[in-house]
C-alpha cells in the first residue's frame, strides 16, 4: 500500500465485496458470481496502469468499472 492507486482500487474492491456479501445473503440472490469478475479485474488493471504512470488510462478503466457496477449490478445507495 504505497501509492494512491493502491488505496483507490482497494476501496473500489472493498465496495464490490460489500455489495457481493449483501446480495449473497438474500434468499433469492439477483446476481451471479461471475458478474463481479469484470469490475474486480478492472480494479487490478487500473492499479497496475496507475502504478506504471498511465494515470489517464487508469482513470478510464476505473470509470468503466464504475459504469459497469451501476449499470449491471445496480446497487441501491441509501443516504
Amino acid at each position: 500500500m504505497e501509492t494512491v492507486w493502491d488505496w483507490i482500487t482497494l476501496i473500489g474492491f472493498a465496495g464490490l465485496i460489500t455489495l457481493f456479501l449483501q446480495r449473497s445473503s438474500q434468499e433469492q440472490p439477483q446476481d451471479k458470481l461471475w458478474q463481479y469478475a469484470p469490475p474486480s479485474i478492472a480494479c487490478a488493471v487500473a492499479n497496475y496502469l496507475g502504478n506504471e504512470g498511465y494515470a489517464i488510462a487508469a482513470v478510464a478503466v476505473l470509470a468503466a468499472a464504475a459504469y459497469y457496477v451501476f449499470r449491471v449490478l445496480q446497487p441501491r445507495i441509501h443516504l
